[in-house]
């Protein structure tokens, strides 16, 4: 069987440099931001994040093919896992980097490369964004005969308008909530070539020049939503408003997007994964330590009593669970077996059932410590409240994922075990 779960030398690597950057850079930085409040919190973190960059953290997000340092996607959640188990608040504002680069890695076309010059360098602080997410959702978006995206772009001559708003967009907004370095925007034509929804779907890059060259309030930040975890991250209420960009930033014409879109928040669905193992991970270790070195008065340590035990037990079961799972989407999305479909599925499966899990996690890891959890100094509120959200951001699990698994199952050609086994023989008849 082709299956081996020691980690190659390139994996150990990158396990080891993520762990010394949480350990060093990361380890303080919860009680350097919690001295700012709302968005000053979010900039806070600037100077952390350009220590990522300057350590090849944005470099490493991108396609070797395009310059960049990108290891594989098994490489990608081990790295993730690593720092969210420390910091995920600073650890999403550079993995968010890393998805708003992802459309250029999956069209991987040289003429794009000058937009992907900052984030090469190793230099300052550059922010992506992949600017997807609305006010009223987006579940539905290619609906047909529903409204569709708010965010449209109107071709005039050389240039395309851009008008509309957005939200919940990690980064999009920048350091200096004008505008981040680079913007990929989700939005719709005025003029599609047919009534399908997704035929009026594109991709448009904008800069943070793009921004400069034009009139003031063509992008401007309505709203900075504060949020009872990832306190330190940036995904505010934006607006467009006749905001011009040349012909030359179309990265995916009308018709061309969706399946990079597709693509982008599959690779995501995956990383969503490893950030869920690394809160599990986070949790069990305190919880562990805490049932170790506690009594609660008795004359034993907790972990002596069965209740106690079958709760950790528990929580590690499925901690490792949840890793095998996300490394085996991460390995199969590129190599296979099976289908893209198939190979879809599991990066599916990862997020819903990761993400869902470290609620349980840590909730249970909460019932193992007792009322003491609640005391603020202890991690679990803070857990919590970073778990929370992962189900219902980066596509909701209810509203979008398990409606894609959906979709998948109903296909007349759908394969289940493929994705194991590859292409079953009815399959190949």
């Amino acid at each position: 069987m082709p299956i081996d779960f020691n980690l190659s030398a390139t994996e150990e690597g990158t396990r080891n440099a993520a762990a010394a950057f949480a350990a060093g850079p990361l380890k303080d930085a919860k009680k350097n931001y919690m001295k700012f409040q709302d968005e000053k919190r979010f900039q806070s973190t600037q100077s952390l994040y350009s220590q990522a960059v300057a350590g090849g953290l944005i470099k490493g997000q991108i396609s070797p093919s395009l310059g960049g340092a990108g290891g594989s996607l098994t490489e990608a959640a081990i790295l993730v896992e690593e720092m969210y188990r420390v910091e995920p608040s600073v650890s999403l504002t550079i993995f968010a980097t890393g998805l708003g680069l992802t459309p250029l890695n999956l069209v991987n076309k040289p003429e794009f490369n000058e937009f992907l010059t900052p984030f090469l360098s190793g230099e300052g602080e550059p922010l992506a964004s992949l600017v997807f997410s609305e006010p009223g959702g987006v579940a539905n978006y290619l609906e047909k005969g529903a409204p569709g995206l708010n965010t449209t772009a109107e071709k005039d001559g050389d240039e395309w308008i851009i008008n509309g708003e957005k939200i919940w967009a990690t980064n999009c907004a920048g350091w200096d909530f004008q505008g981040a370095d680079l913007q990929c925007v989700v939005c719709r034509t005025t003029n599609p070539s047919s009534d399908e929804p997704g035929d009026a779907i594109m991709i448009i890059l904008v800069t943070k020049d793009d921004v400069l060259r034009n009139k003031p309030g063509s992008f401007k930040t309505l709203r900075h939503v504060p949020t009872v975890g990832h306190s330190a991250c940036s995904g505010p209420h934006i607006k467009y408003t006749g905001l011009r960009v040349p012909a030359k930033n179309v990265l995916c014409p009308a018709g061309t997007a969706v399946p990079i879109i597709s693509g982008s928040f599959d690779c995501s669905a995956i990383l969503v994964g490893a950030m869920s193992v690394g809160i599990m991970r986070a949790s069990f270790d305190a919880a562990l330590a805490f049932a170790k070195s506690d009594s609660r008065r008795g004359a034993v340590e907790l972990l002596q009593r069965q209740a106690v035990a079958d709760l950790l037990s528990g929580i590690k079961m499925q901690t490792e669970a949840c890793r095998a799972l996300t490394w085996k989407a991460a390995s199969c999305l590129k190599h296979g077996p099976g289908d893209y479909n198939a190979r879809r599925e599991l990066a599916l499966a990862a997020k819903i059932y990761c993400s869902d899990a470290c609620v349980k996690a840590v909730t249970d890891a909460i019932s193992v410590v007792g009322v003491s959890a609640y005391d603020s100094d202890q991690p679990f509120a803070e857990l919590l409240n970073a778990a929370m959200v992962l189900p219902i951001f980066d596509g909701g699990n209810v509203g979008i994922r398990r409606r894609h698994m959906q979709e998948l199952m109903l296909a007349k050609d759908y394969d289940a075990w493929a994705s194991t086994y590859g292409p079953s023989a009815s399959s190949e008849n």
